[in-house]
């Protein structure tokens, strides 16, 4: 997996690409977990509002 990493990056195809973890709160417990998840940069503010469920 870790010659695929590379080899992405050294194309430049992976700067178009970032990680977006969002603070999600459970609604039963009141228990923050984090959801991770990698979005193309036009989607950065789609992906936050989809994880927050707005």
């Amino acid at each position: 997996m870790a010659k695929k990493v590379v080899a992405t990056l050294k194309t430049g195809t992976g700067k178009e690409y970032s990680k977006v973890i969002a603070m999600v709160k459970s609604p039963k417990t009141g228990a923050y977990s984090f959801k991770e998840s990698i979005v193309h940069n036009d989607h950065v503010k789609d992906a936050i509002a989809a994880a927050n469920g707005k």
